[in-house]
């Protein structure tokens, strides 16, 4: 056979491994620019030589390049590099059996002697250095391989076959390159996109063809094929709006491109709905909003405006689902959607997961409002052609979102939570060992779903690397994934060609380890939006952009708001929730940047946890639970001047009464009968049966710490995760500690720190007999055991760490690093293994001081403080210090404890307001009183010097510390000039 484009022809083979020849990428008409792409291909390949197919992000390089591969019948091998590639992943990996070691081949070696064609997509992604392992074998078709052997170039080979025998040169190692062998690199222009240049030796290797966009006409032509309902001319303006964005004036402006390529997805949906506005489909393609600032804004619209694309009054948008039904007869795992746009309904087809629909019962966690359906009704229509991304704010209900949409469809959900430091084999497989000491491969969530057909959750992409994600491109593209240990996922109906074509049946194919991707697969991707104008965040670019269809959750109006509050707390007072409401409206609108930062402490689970607690405490102030929620405590003076003004505008106060309310209670706890009654709040005592898993401690009870105890046990019979923030030693240990010890729960400790990551949070690995051991960590313990797990120090781990605990304590779902998950569920966890129940039990609380100079740790209020319930633990207030400290030292004169209280009070409230940077603490006092009850001579002035000695090469600081001091009479540091004698 001879395949012939224009005036090239080339003679075929037949392939040796037909399943690894590409299918279903060519399409019965051509573009005439495809065609000059392929014929030149077909000139290079005849000469022997590289090819670099370089052009703007987009599946059109990687499919061009299928396409030649299909035409001429070759064997394919495809590595998707990015930053985590290593010189073994592209020449030969070592794997161990039966106790030793060998080489397993990878990808360009099996091309390079079974005469397949090498593609390498990604090059900008690979870290600097690690292609020129590559470079001899694309110039002179040799290399040198771990185990000894030698790859050699066909005509040097043959030349020594006629002198020697194959038995002579196999015991050379020596290796013949097959001479059909040829590489077809695709890659992003660097300057342009963001990546690592070429390096100039690699360059020379290859010969660069420019694969830009379809041509204005070919890419007509394929809309109008796609879009048969809309007018041609609606089509034109469309392509000619995207063309003029991805021109070079508009990249100038800072715009990132237009993806074309998602262009026939937005024809699909308008063809099913052609009285859809137009602009409407383009903010999804385009969510310029999002990510542009606003001069970038108003010259997409004035672009919108020219090309009459803007909104018009007879343009509709999709208002609701109406029905949602299996379809009928053959056609597996889709379903029927209705959905109501203006006053007409349209049904349509969309992918449909493995499981039953939900009938449309109200559940009690979803509460529908008209914007979320509005938006599930889109993502119905996107969910059509492609993939989707949801952006919005922190606790504004995506993940809710995403749920409520894969029960609609029947659809079991995968989460996978996204962290920065996460690799590429995170995402696809992972290594481990067998019992016998052998490494082998196990796939991760995201690839078990798609072969069972969930909905993947990935949640937080915008921590990822970008450089990680890159190896998802054809998995969202195309359907088709090549795993590290050579397994391929193909394409249902690529599959199916495939057998046929063959006529074998699965289980030979599974054999040779092909599987087919199950067709209802889909991901769904959360992300917050970037922030605008700043360097770091910008992880929606250009090559993002083809990836997914997006969708803006937009945070709820008021009336909305009000109407999920009411409905999911039915007895909380309305008077409250409507100051409450218009408190975080106020705030989130502002322009003002510290109101903003208020208000994402307000978000709307935040305020749902307010309204929890009223309406169980109905006689709590809003004041006192609204700075409870911001920590308003360790707010810089700036932000707490502004929350009190918007407080007191809102009507919202704190009043006298109250305050004496709250010093007039009686503050003490008892139990009695198995009840335990701290101030006004009563739990029974649990019983447990791991005594010394109980902490005991020395507490000496003072009013300040059982207010914070009355506060946290409220919180902890709602069922919330406690976060404890405080300075140092104002005593956050021991308030827990004595609080476990009252309730008689066991706990659990994890003591976080620099270099916590998140498979230490999980599991500790050990070595026994050569072997490696998952133990469980002190979080899965707990969470199996029903334990409370009590996290110290959590601002010192990095934060994208600690963010792992977010989906444990939101949807109690997480999956180890051993390949085990834990389900909230316990009916989902009967009766399979590496499935973990959370026990009903499991409680987190996470410690962790203030965040801001003086103190070094990470801002863990900031990043996760809106999924724990927060208390703010202060030191005592004077009296309550002056009792405590009376009980560390008895013997010690009174005066000289008034002094120590007053002296210590003081400097708290100067460090405060900022003048001294070290906030002294009980801590502090405590150690200075133990030392006087043990060593009455000494004097006072030191036995301060204990504590401030540490100050005294800090001279302001010391002329501070020294008059506060003299004030109380504690003579530090005295000079013959501070003594005054009396007049007579």
């Amino acid at each position: 056979d001879i395949v012939t484009i224009g005036d090239v022809s080339l003679k075929l083979k037949t392939p040796k491994n037909p399943e690894f020849v590409p299918q279903n990428y060519m399409t019965d008409s051509l573009a005439h620019s495809v065609a000059h792409h392929l014929r030149w291909i077909m000139q290079k390949d005849l000469l022997g030589q590289d090819v670099f197919l370089i052009g703007p992000p987009g599946p059109l390089r990687r499919s061009i390049a299928m396409q030649y591969l299909e035409l001429t019948k070759r064997e394919v091998e495809y590595i998707a590099l990015s930053r985590d590639t290593t010189e073994t992943d592209l020449k030969q990996r070592r794997e161990i059996r039966n106790g030793s070691a060998f080489y397993l081949d990878q990808a360009s070696f099996r091309a390079a002697t079974e005469g397949r064609i090498l593609v390498l997509e990604g090059l900008e992604k690979a870290e600097r250095n690690v292609l020129p392992v590559l470079n001899n074998l694309l110039e002179n078709r040799e290399m040198q391989l771990e185990d000894g052997r030698f790859l050699m170039s066909a005509e040097r080979y043959d030349k020594l076959l006629q002198d020697h025998t194959k038995s002579e040169l196999d015991a050379w190692k020596i290796v013949r390159v097959s001479e059909d062998f040829r590489v077809i690199a695709l890659g992003l222009p660097v300057p342009k996109y963001s990546g690592n240049p070429l390096d100039p030796p690699l360059r020379s290797r290859f010969q660069a063809r420019d694969v830009y966009h379809l041509p204005f006409k070919d890419h007509l032509q394929l809309l109008y094929s796609i879009g048969s309902n809309i007018s041609t001319e609606k089509i034109s303006r469309l392509l000619s709006f995207a063309t003029t964005l991805c021109s070079q004036e508009s990249s100038t402006l800072g715009l990132p491109d237009f993806p074309l390529d998602s262009l026939s997805a937005a024809v699909q949906i308008l063809d099913s709905f052609p009285m859809m506005s137009v602009q409407h489909v383009v903010d999804r393609l385009y969510p310029y909003n999002v990510f542009l600032g606003k001069e970038g804004r108003t010259a997409v619209k004035d672009m919108l405006k020219r090309f009459e694309l803007q909104d018009s009054e007879s343009h509709l948008l999709p208002r609701r689902i109406t029905k949602v039904e299996r379809a009928h007869g053959k056609k597996l795992f889709k379903a029927d959607v209705t959905i109501q746009i203006g006053e007409k309904e349209v049904t349509f087809q969309v992918p449909a997961g493995t499981g039953l629909l939900k009938q449309h019962s109200q559940s009690d966690m979803f509460i529908r409002t008209s914007s979320h359906n509005q938006l599930l009704a889109e993502m119905m229509q996107s969910h059509m052609v492609k993939d989707m991304c949801l952006i919005g704010g922190k606790g504004c209900g995506k993940t809710a979102i995403a749920k409520e949409f894969a029960d609609i469809l029947g659809y079991s959900t995968e989460p996978v939570m996204l962290y920065q430091d996460m690799t590429a084999r995170d995402l696809l497989q992972q290594r481990y060992t067998l019992p016998n000491g052998d490494t082998a491969w196990r796939p991760s969530p995201l690839v078990t779903a798609a072969l069972e057909g969930k909905l993947v959750i990935l949640d937080g992409i915008h921590r990822i690397n970008p450089g990680t994600l890159a190896v998802l491109q054809r998995l969202i593209h195309d359907r088709e994934l090549t795993l590290y240990d050579g397994t391929r996922l193909l394409r249902k109906d690529r599959y199916q060609n495939l057998k046929e074509e063959l006529q074998i049946s699965d289980e030979e194919l599974q054999e040779r380890s092909v599987y087919p991707i199950h067709p209802s697969f889909r991901i769904v991707v959360l992300a917050e939006p970037p922030v605008i104008g700043s360097s770091t965040q910008q992880w929606l670019g250009p090559e993002f952009l083809t990836l997914f269809l997006f969708h803006n959750v937009r945070s709820l109006s008021k009336s909305e708001e009000m109407e999920v509050i009411k409905k999911m707390i039915p007895n909380v007072p309305s008077a409250a929730v409507e100051q409450l409401l218009s408190l975080a409206h106020k705030l989130r609108e502002t322009s003002d940047t510290t109101a903003q930062s208020l208000a994402s402490s307000l978000s709307t689970r935040q305020l749902l946890r307010i309204c929890r607690r009223l309406s169980q405490h109905p006689d709590e102030s809003l004041y006192y639970a609204v700075n409870k929620a911001c920590l308003s405590r360790f707010l810089p003076t700036l932000a707490r001047s502004a929350l009190h003004k918007n407080l007191q505008d809102v009507g919202i106060e704190t009043s006298s009464n109250d305050t004496e309310k709250v010093e007039g209670k009686d503050y003490t706890c008892e139990i009695r009968n198995g009840i335990l009654k701290i101030g006004s709040v009563t739990m029974p005592v649990y019983n447990s049966t791991e005594k010394m898993k109980v902490p005991n401690v020395l507490f000496y009870e003072n009013a300040q710490h059982m207010m914070v105890m009355e506060d946290m046990l409220k919180d902890f019979l709602l069922g919330e995760h406690l976060l404890l923030v405080g300075n140092q030693g104002v005593g956050k240990n021991k308030v827990v500690d004595r609080f476990l010890h009252l309730l008689n729960r066991p706990r659990e400790y994890l003591q976080l720190h620099r270099d916590t990551t998140v498979q230490s949070l999980t599991l500790q690995p050990s070595v026994k007999d050569g072997l490696i051991i998952y133990e469980d960590s002190p979080l899965v313990k707990a969470v199996k055991f029903g334990h409370i797990l009590v996290i110290d120090e959590a601002d010192k781990a990095p934060t994208n760490v600690t963010c792992i605990l977010k989906t444990l304590v939101e949807s109690g779902e997480m999956v180890l690093s051993d390949g085990r998950r834990i389900v909230a569920n316990r009916t989902h966890a009967e009766g399979r293994e590496n499935v973990i129940a959370v026990h009903p039990d499991f409680r987190m609380i996470v410690l962790a001081n203030r965040p801001g100079f003086p103190f070094l740790g990470n801002d863990f209020f900031g990043t996760l403080g809106d999924i724990f319930s927060c208390h703010a633990v202060d030191n005592p207030k004077p009296e309550s210090e002056l009792a405590m400290i009376r009980q560390y030292g008895p013997d010690v004169p009174e005066p000289i404890l008034q002094k120590l209280v007053a002296a210590f009070g003081e400097l708290r409230s100067l460090a405060d307001q900022g003048i001294i940077n070290y906030p002294y603490s009980t801590r502090e006092v405590v150690n200075i009183v133990k030392h006087l009850q043990k060593f009455p001579t000494e004097g006072l002035a030191n036995v301060v010097r204990n504590v401030f000695d540490f100050d005294s090469y800090n001279n302001e600081t010391r002329e501070i510390l020294i008059n506060v001091l003299h004030k109380y009479g504690i003579p530090v540091g005295a000079k013959p000039t501070n003594v005054q004698l009396a007049k007579e």
